[in-house]
């Protein structure tokens, strides 16, 4: 049987590894519809590639020179623009699932709206759970969604654990253990993290990543957030949520067992394997991907986070023990920071400082209670209008931030002690 996707974020890098297992697979799938934000030119292939029933930009402007392009080749494709388009071709009826590979808090609306639908959820946006995780996994049980993931760490977790994922204590799991690379500064000088340049943050030493998720690579933001993912998944309370650094990027992630087994899930460092691995279930599909050569492996190592090299680590491990809205406000403010970060506003390092004044602040006064997603968005809006101030304001360059303590993480958590 043919399964009809809705791919969110085509033209990113998520996006078109999707297309490009689909394209290995053309008796199992069909593209119902493609959304890209900026990238005209490049939906514009992808729409003449595989002729989907919609494809969506973010605005008229984009909606309009889409159609030109389709126009001029003889393609059928509608195009529509904003926010409820997305909203919609994530809903259709005629829509099977939902690669959500959105980058940001903009994926959230749309993806919630696949999930109210009830629709196989293919979870590459990792706001989705950050910033709505109770909201969005609520919303998936009532409607019968199925959320796989996409993100390496967490489906190589959904892989090695139990075929009935239930109660993890009733299942034997000790701990998740999820693997990080260190990113490209994982042994750079710490005195010379203030000198580092967006050019250097966004070259990833193993994957072939975005700007915004290559520089959370190298924060370790981006293990922070699946952090607090991997919560949501898999049901799993933060003292048994380990993190560990592996620089090889081969161990994609772990789980320990209470028999003292730990089983992990390894491959070459390419996301059409986890991709293949969520589209094809049950069955296994061909990725594409390289095989994977213990012969040509010299070693695997591992070793402990450090906090005071990866402070983003950290503040995100504070966030998951605060709660509430407390993630929300740590992905926003990292948003807002990474952004300038990128335009050159602010130096590499004032990035984990925006995002900690922006928890201190916040965390103060009490706008963490969220229960709603009108609640959960007006908080996102709030956190980068301040965020962005405090950029503006000056006060990095005169060294200057919130230093309200916030609530430390447990102390039982190993993971999240400071490596000696």
């Amino acid at each position: 049987m043919t399964q009809s996707l809705t791919i969110l974020g085509s033209t990113g890098s998520i996006g078109t590894s999707t297309l490009d297992v689909v394209a290995r697979h053309p008796e199992r799938f069909r593209i119902f519809a493609l959304s890209g934000h900026s990238q005209t030119a490049k939906l514009a292939e992808q729409c003449l590639a595989f002729r989907p029933q919609y494809a969506v930009t973010a605005n008229e402007a984009q909606a309009a020179e889409l159609r030109t392009h389709l126009a001029a080749a003889g393609c059928q494709t509608e195009v529509l623009h904003g926010e409820q388009a997305l909203c919609d071709i994530a809903a259709a009826p005629e829509t099977d699932g939902v690669m959500a590979a959105i980058v940001g808090a903009a994926g959230l609306p749309p993806t919630l709206a696949a999930a109210r639908a009830g629709k196989t959820i293919y979870l590459a946006n990792k706001e989705t759970l950050v910033v709505s995780g109770s909201l969005f996994m609520q919303t998936a049980a009532q409607s019968g969604a199925r959320i796989l993931p996409v993100d390496s760490e967490h489906n190589a977790i959904y892989q090695v654990l139990p075929p009935e994922k239930g109660c993890l204590k009733q299942n034997g799991v000790q701990s998740i253990i999820l693997t990080a690379s260190g990113g490209p500064f994982l042994h750079t000088d710490l005195a010379d993290f203030p000198a580092i340049t967006p050019e250097q943050a966004v070259k990833h030493p193993n994957w072939q990543m975005g700007r915004k998720i290559s520089v959370d690579s190298a924060t370790m933001m981006n293990k922070g957030l699946e952090l607090i993912e991997a919560h949501w998944l898999f049901n799993c309370p933060p003292e048994k949520l380990e993190t560990v650094i592996h620089p090889q990027s081969v161990v994609h992630s772990m789980v320990r067992y209470a028999d003292g087994s730990v089983l992990a899930q390894l491959g070459t460092p390419d996301m059409r394997i986890p991709i293949a691995n969520c589209l094809g279930l049950p069955q296994r599909i061909a990725s594409g991907a390289a095989a994977l050569d213990f012969s040509r492996l010299a070693a695997l190592t591992f070793q402990q986070p450090d906090f005071e090299r990866f402070p983003c680590l950290k503040l995100a491990y504070d966030a998951l023990a605060i709660g509430g809205g407390a993630p929300c406000v740590l992905n926003a403010a990292n948003e807002i920071a990474v952004a300038a970060f990128l335009r050159g506003q602010i130096l590499f390092t004032d990035i984990a400082r925006v995002v900690e004044h922006s928890l201190a602040q916040h965390s103060r006064s009490g706008s963490l209670k969220t229960q709603t997603l009108a609640d959960l968005l007006a908080l996102d809006n709030e956190v980068r209008h301040t965020a962005a101030e405090f950029i503006q304001s000056g006060s990095l360059k005169a060294g200057l931030c919130a230093s309200a303590k916030l609530k430390p993480f447990s102390a039982t958590c190993h993971s999240a002690k400071k490596a000696a």
